[in-house]
């Protein structure tokens, strides 16, 4: 009877993070079916940047101020209990409160949601069927090789040592490169380094990843610092850490992605984030090794989005030059280079190509001169010739981004191609500083929004497919803008297909092309 009652399609769920609910329920055989109305992910779509906690929500909208559960189970910390612990009797009220402010605050919602036009529409479309897929993601889990990862750690503890000797032959004394304090003592005090800024409320000086990134350009000893750091952090947070994160049941690691945490709609990753292993330095690379196949029947398969930013912000602008090189299929860094440089296309050298590709994504995250010219290591006057030739090129894109802008100060938002609201609550701020980020933030966040909005259909539309087909691959990772699948080799290019279609065919109103490249391999590198 349990089980009827939530696989009925008629009958509709409202709750607080239903996800979990889900996927909690899963592990017990069930699965939820019917329309789900999330009360957290409503507030999200209306207010992104906001909290979207039952106990903010009750008290922000219904002045009231729930139970707290720390009444029940104690303050955070060791001593913590958990609610098997918690006599019945003295839990009813706590989650019958719970019930019943849930659905006072879908009652609250839900007419705002309609009230804004698009974004009940991208609910009901987008965010509520995501939520069955990434259920269905975090059971599957996905299968890591602990033999790999552990041999790899012996490899990277190797390096960090030969690192740190490095590092204590620049300096010319041992010291711990762990301790902030220590590191900021030798580069500042015995070094004689020149130090701008402020110290920390402690004192000491200052040696997070923006300093030393400041100084790496002119003293080796600070990059060696930050490699030997990065080295540090891959070993800890992934090599070390992923093989205690398997779950005992399944011996796969289960992620747990966030629908309401990112402001600009992307999905984030926690426990362990799997969205974050490094990919640009050969030692994060080197861990995709590590996530592998279910077993021999199966091989991964990695599809990935090309230059999705740049192609968005084409269709978002409409800039004529940009969509012409899409079109016709053209290397959009080479063909910036051909026209900046007033060169032909055969001719672009390799240093022009990198200047524009630098310029063009620089472009889509608002940086200015000064920032391109330290990622091209020129000067400032050189840099702004280049952004400005650069916009002669693609006028279409400077009017847009003008116009997004005044639109950012007249509305107080700004949308992706789906109506996916950013709120912009600093446009108009006295300072010239916050100001300019939000700025900043209005220019990108329709291109990066409407990029998330774009892999949640896709993600979608393959989940039904596989589904609909009785398919026994499975989606086991979303990262950015690429999704990773475990797929039987009896259904390989069967779900190369689907993959490719439902990725490339996710929004077939665009007028720029999508390119989707798909790999297959052993593991998640030889895929990717």
């Amino acid at each position: 009877k349990f089980k009827a009652v939530f696989e009925a399609t008629h009958i509709s769920k409202i709750g607080q993070n239903l996800k979990y609910d889900m996927l909690l329920l899963r592990w017990y055989g069930v699965e939820v079916q019917g329309e789900l109305w999330d009360t957290m992910l409503m507030h999200y779509l209306l207010e992104p940047e906001l909290k979207h906690n039952m106990n903010y929500l009750a008290e922000t909208y219904l002045n009231y101020a729930p139970i707290k559960i720390e009444t029940l189970i104690g303050e955070k910390g060791v001593k913590q209990r958990t609610m098997r612990s918690v006599p019945v009797e003295k839990v009813v009220d706590y989650a019958a409160e719970d019930a019943d402010i849930t659905l006072q605050l879908y009652h609250y919602l839900y007419p705002k949601l309609q009230e804004s036009g698009d974004l009940l529409k991208l609910y009901t479309e987008i965010e509520a069927p995501l939520i069955q897929v990434l259920t269905a993601i975090e059971f599957e889990g996905v299968n890591v090789d602990v033999a790999f990862l552990q041999n790899y750690s012996t490899v990277l503890e190797v390096d960090i040592l030969d690192y740190r000797s490095k590092i204590f032959e620049v300096s010319g004394v041992e010291f711990n490169v762990d301790s902030p304090k220590q590191v900021g003592e030798i580069l500042f005090d015995r070094l004689k380094i020149p130090y701008k800024g402020k110290k920390t409320k402690l004192g000491a000086y200052s040696t997070d990843e923006e300093k030393l990134s400041e100084l790496a350009a002119d003293f080796p000893v600070a990059r060696r610092i930050l490699d030997y750091r990065s080295l540090q952090k891959l070993r800890s947070t992934y090599v070390d850490s992923l093989p205690k994160q398997r779950n005992p049941k399944t011996s796969r690691v289960h992620t747990s992605y966030n629908q309401f945490l990112a402001s600009t709609g992307r999905l984030s990753s926690n426990n362990p984030n799997l969205q974050n292993i490094p990919i640009k330095t050969v030692q994060g690379r080197e861990i995709r090794k590590a996530f592998i196949a279910r077993d021999e029947n199966y091989t991964v398969i990695s599809a990935d989005y090309s230059q999705i930013e740049l192609r968005l912000i084409a269709e978002i602008s409409q800039d004529a030059a940009m969509l012409e090189a899409f079109r016709l299929g053209q290397d959009i860094h080479q063909a910036t280079a051909a026209k900046v440089y007033e060169t032909p296309l055969e001719a672009v050298t390799s240093e022009q190509r990198r200047n524009a590709k630098t310029v063009n994504f620089s472009i889509v995250y608002g940086a200015g001169a000064r920032n391109v010219a330290q990622q091209l290591g020129i000067s400032n006057k050189e840099a702004k010739e280049l952004i400005d030739n650069y916009f002669k090129t693609y006028s279409g894109l400077r009017d847009y981004m003008k116009n997004i802008v005044n639109e950012a100060r007249e509305k107080g938002y700004v949308t992706t191609l789906l109506g996916r609201r950013r709120r912009l609550r600093d446009i108009h701020s006295q300072s010239a500083i916050t100001r300019a980020a939000a700025e900043r933030t209005a220019v990108n966040s329709p291109v990066q929004g409407s990029a998330a909005d774009l892999i949640k259909i896709a993600m979608i539309h393959i989940y039904k497919k596989l589904n609909e087909g009785q398919f026994r691959s499975k989606m086991i990772l979303q990262v950015h803008d690429e999704l990773v699948f475990d797929v039987h080799r009896d259904e390989l290019e069967a779900v190369r297909q689907i993959v490719a279609d439902g990725m490339r065919n996710a929004l077939p109103s665009l007028q720029v092309p999508l390119e989707v490249s798909v790999g297959e391999g052993k593991n998640w590198l030889e895929a990717h």
